[in-house]
């Protein structure tokens, strides 16, 4: 199972603090520390709630390269939601082992195709996603896609997880309080969790309470392999 500790914005456009987040992923056993890449402007206005810290968070390429640098140090996959093809341009040209497409860019036909054509494995998110088919992306590298409410936080009562297939959707990007959801989703077949990450979600910024902590993603990790152990191993005949 691949869990997917989403750091996001909750860095604040701290440097210091994105790398003690990055170690403490590491440390928790998540398999990728993983970063938002947008410019502000261009997905929100001026009057949104969160346009400052959304702005103050916002990487430039030569962070966006220190924390690459940062992960490979310490053995953790970087990753990254990239919201437009310069983005996407600087996360290739980084060697990005794969690409995530959030759920906001979905109908983005000019970014997604590009990010089809460098042939790298793709996550993709499909909360905001109205087709009663996944979308269809022509690429020769691997397409997980991930079931998404896009509602923050998400009450549990919204899931309708008894209308999700886990053997189509490869995961689950979760945005609900609590780790219960992830488990469940984990139990019911997702090989991949996404779920956003905060070292103290007393801190400001739009995504720090309805983060995970690193308690809640060290017992987050304990069930995965617990149940990675009956779900998935051979077991003796």
């Amino acid at each position: 199972m691949l869990l997917i500790a989403e750091i996001g914005q909750n860095h604040n456009g701290d440097m210091a603090l994105a790398k003690r987040m990055i170690a403490s992923a590491k440390e928790c056993g998540a398999g990728m520390a993983k970063f938002q890449l947008y410019d502000v402007d261009s997905i929100f206005k001026k009057d949104f709630e969160w346009y400052r810290e959304a702005k103050e968070a916002q990487l430039g390429f030569d962070q966006v390269k220190e924390l690459k640098e940062e992960c490979d140090r310490i053995g953790i996959e970087f990753g990254a939601s990239v919201f437009d093809t310069e983005r996407l341009g600087w996360i290739v040209k980084l060697k990005v082992r794969r690409i995530k497409i959030a759920s906001r860019s979905i109908y983005n036909r000019e970014l997604i195709a590009s990010a089809a054509a460098t042939s790298k494995d793709m996550i993709v998110s499909l909360g905001m996603y109205q087709g009663k088919r996944f979308p269809t992306i022509k690429t020769k590298g691997k397409v997980d896609f991930l079931y998404c409410v896009a509602k923050y936080p998400t009450k549990p009562e919204d899931l309708a997880f008894e209308r999700v297939n886990f053997n189509k959707y490869s995961g689950f990007s979760d945005h609900t309080i609590g780790i219960e959801a992830s488990v469940t989703a984990m139990a019911r077949g997702a090989r991949i969790i996404e779920k956003h990450f905060t070292l103290n979600k007393a801190m400001h910024g739009p995504d720090h309470k309805g983060s995970m902590t690193p308690d809640e993603l060290k017992e987050l990790v304990r069930y995965s392999r617990i149940l990675e152990a009956m779900l998935y191993s051979k077991g003796r005949n």
